[in-house]
């Protein structure tokens, strides 16, 4: 019998790279509020809040693999969240302008009924081009930055910012899918013999 899985978010993205490999997952949100202010290492950060998504969903799920994620840009010992507002997200795109930085998101997969837990997380290194004032208003203008980490997506129109990557794709996209793959190894799946 095939697992059911369940995806702990409400983001789009994630729910889109799922279905480009195959992947139908429920869709169950947690409540779980993402506070990026703790003082430990940003991978064990972006573990524990991905664990923490699960986790929630897995209690309302009686049956199957429940998948937990959550993204942070991390520049020089800052974590950058999703952006409060306007101003903010011109402030984290002009810091991150002509510099590069970290996305890391961290994953974590919980089994049903029994509890099974494992997490893991993917770094990718991002560089932006050197970006005039005008050119970061307008993008924060188009909205698309409000609901990301950092303040951009890199699948949209913020791919105009980005010079150049170091890393999986995907990850800076919110779900390193290479990674998801690997830990699902451990319930005898491979998305590639889906």
């Amino acid at each position: 019998m095939e697992k059911r899985l369940v995806l702990a978010s409400a983001s789009p993205r994630r729910a889109e790279l799922l279905k480009q490999v195959g992947v139908h997952p429920d869709i169950i949100t947690s409540d779980v509020l993402e506070d990026i202010s703790k003082e430990v290492p940003v991978q064990d950060l972006v573990q524990a809040l991905a664990l923490k998504k699960a986790q929630a969903v897995a209690n309302t799920v009686q049956e199957g693999l429940i998948i937990g994620a959550d993204t942070v840009v991390a520049k020089e010992n800052r974590l950058l969240g999703k952006p409060a507002d306007f101003q903010e997200a011109v402030e984290m795109i002009s810091s991150l302008s002509g510099s590069g930085h970290s996305v890391l998101t961290g994953v974590a997969v919980v089994g049903q009924p029994d509890g099974q837990t494992i997490t893991g997380f993917e770094e990718t290194k991002v560089f932006f081009k050197e970006l005039l004032k005008e050119e970061i208003i307008s993008y924060v203008k188009t909205g698309e930055c409000m609901d990301k980490a950092g303040a951009y997506g890199i699948q949209g129109r913020g791919s105009l910012l980005v010079e150049r990557i170091e890393g999986d794709y995907f990850n800076v996209v919110g779900l390193p899918l290479q990674l998801l793959n690997r830990m699902l190894g451990n319930w005898n799946i491979n998305l590639l013999l889906k």
